[in-house]
């Protein structure tokens, strides 16, 4: 496919995909911990919380030592190891095939279109895998007294709850926060880092690794920033719904549709909106980065669309 110095494609080339956004995506995820903690209680308790982050630490810390901004790491490492595993891996596999199908050309012309659905596919497969973690992480963060960690608190939501109704009620809301972001963030970062390399006139085989990374890095930013800003209403709905009782006893939709109102467009679009555009700027362009290296340590070289009629561009 397209000879210009990529591949092969083997599944050992997806198995690197795949591990590198495991490894990308469990690290920054889990290194973030902390800002997670401290932004799901300000979107849990805005009335407590309502000093800004760095107040946000502070409270915690004093009023529960700074081993509670640590609350739900296990989870957050676990679940985006294996969120990363199926999300990096999957957009890979689905780029690749769908430009193998469609051919160079119309690959080339469709590549936004390639970006949206594959994220859109990939994301969705690794969703079914987060969620119990996910619901399991935001269970110890309003409720520290609930479990010991991720091995104590999973069969007590199953005993409490059921599989589904413990792990799954934010399923329809999870896909409705990382769809999104998941679209916004590879195609805004592929587009990105088009334009970056347009704009100095190089390939990226034509750059250092390190060169390389300084590409990924800015459009790193840019992508998280934008998908930040997009998934912001969907993420803090997540949070408030996983709260015992938030929004009625109706179904998942029901309670969704109560919680909007009750908030309004403009504190859902707005609500803590700062820190995590920071949080997701900086946690996208270090994935993005991770990702690359990672991958060039194994060898492999990511897949790039390349324009036919200027092959070197």
């Amino acid at each position: 496919m397209g000879g210009h110095e990529q591949g092969p494609f083997t599944p050992m080339y997806f198995i690197k995909g795949a591990l590198s956004g495991g490894i990308c995506c469990g690290v920054t995820h889990g290194a973030l911990t902390p800002v997670d903690v401290v932004k799901t209680r300000i979107q849990l308790e805005p009335q407590v919380y309502n000093k800004g982050m760095v107040a946000g630490f502070r409270q915690i810390i004093a009023k529960e030592g700074a081993g509670a901004l640590l609350t739900g790491f296990g989870p957050t490492a676990l679940g985006y190891f294996v969120q990363g595993w199926f999300k990096f891996g999957g957009v890979e596999l689905f780029k690749v095939q769908a430009s193998k199908i469609l051919g160079d050309e119309a690959a080339w012309n469709n590549r936004v279109a390639i970006y949206l659905g594959a994220a859109a596919a990939a994301e969705f497969v690794a969703d079914i895998f987060l969620c119990p973690l996910e619901a399991t992480r935001i269970r110890l963060v309003s409720n520290p007294s609930f479990a010991n960690g991720l091995a104590d608190a999973f069969p007590k939501i199953i005993k409490q709850d059921g599989i589904i109704k413990g792990f799954y009620s934010g399923f329809g809301p999870i896909l409705f926060k990382q769809i999104p972001y998941t679209m916004a963030k590879f195609a805004v970062q592929g587009i990105a880092a088009e334009q970056i390399y347009t704009a100095i006139g190089k390939k990226p085989q034509e750059l250092s690794s390190n060169q390389n990374l300084g590409v990924s890095l800015g459009s790193g930013v840019i992508a998280g920033v934008a998908a930040a800003i997009i998934s912001h209403p969907a993420d803090t709905l997540l949070s408030m719904v996983n709260k015992e009782g938030a929004g009625g006893n109706g179904s998942i939709t029901s309670r969704l549709m109560n919680l909007a109102r009750e908030t309004g467009l403009a504190r859902l679009c707005l609500n803590g909106l700062g820190p995590r555009c920071v949080m997701i700027g900086t946690l996208t362009a270090g994935q993005f980065v991770l990702f690359d290296s990672v991958m060039a340590a194994t060898g492999a070289t990511k897949f790039h669309f390349v324009d036919p009629s200027n092959p070197d561009h």
